[in-house]
């Protein structure tokens, strides 16, 4: 299954946010288990890079960032996603450019607790206990 991680669930883990970090936890497992095919989109890299590179430095957030980038694969993302992210009945454009990278790159399901903001998405979204009930079942 080709899920991707929407950049609050990675931030639940690396900055321990209680109390979600425990099933982002599990989610993260099972990408490095194989389990789950685990994307990002490249956004959420530099998003992460900026905000882990203020509250803990540089050669921290290039640390995880590399971390990261061993466990998952990333969408695509180019002018022309982009482009349709501006015209997108979703709202938040970084919701959007996330959603069209998605579907761009032929992902199955979006995991976030944000599942309102992709009311119009036609990829799946999960909240993550949502998904971890489907991997355990």
């Amino acid at each position: 299954m080709k899920i991707l991680f929407d950049t609050n669930i990675i931030l639940d883990v690396l900055l321990l946010r209680k109390p979600y970090y425990i099933s982002a936890t599990f989610l993260l497992s099972e990408v490095e288990q194989g389990n789950i095919e685990g994307y990002l989109c490249p956004t959420t890299i530099t998003t992460i890079g900026y905000l882990i590179t203020k509250l803990k430095g540089a050669d921290e957030a290039k640390k995880l960032i590399k971390n990261l980038l061993n466990i998952f694969e990333l969408t695509e993302l180019n002018k022309s996603i982009f482009e349709t992210s501006c015209s997108h009945k979703i709202n938040d454009y970084e919701d959007a450019v996330l959603y069209e990278s998605a579907r761009s790159s032929n992902i199955e399901g979006i995991v976030t607790r944000n599942v309102k903001d992709f009311k119009y998405a036609t990829v799946t979204v999960y909240d993550p206990e949502e998904l971890i009930g489907i991997i355990k079942s």
